[in-house]
């Protein structure tokens, strides 16, 4: 149980000197996150709609 203390001890002494972002940072970066992730998605996706439609195109011409 010692070490157990001495983790959480250590583990809150750490957590004090982390430079936490405010909450409009936090805002700004989930919202750039979701940005990022819909843009990534959307050209995933016409990628693999286009592949797709080649990949068709060839099995269908034999």
């Amino acid at each position: 149980m010692d070490k157990f203390s001495k983790y959480i001890t250590d583990t809150m002494a750490e957590l004090k000197q982390v430079s936490w972002p405010s909450q409009h940072q936090a805002l700004m970066y989930t919202a750039l996150v979701i940005a990022i992730s819909v843009i990534v998605a959307l050209f995933l996706g016409a990628f693999d709609f286009v592949f797709g439609e080649f990949i068709k195109s060839i099995v269908n011409s034999y």
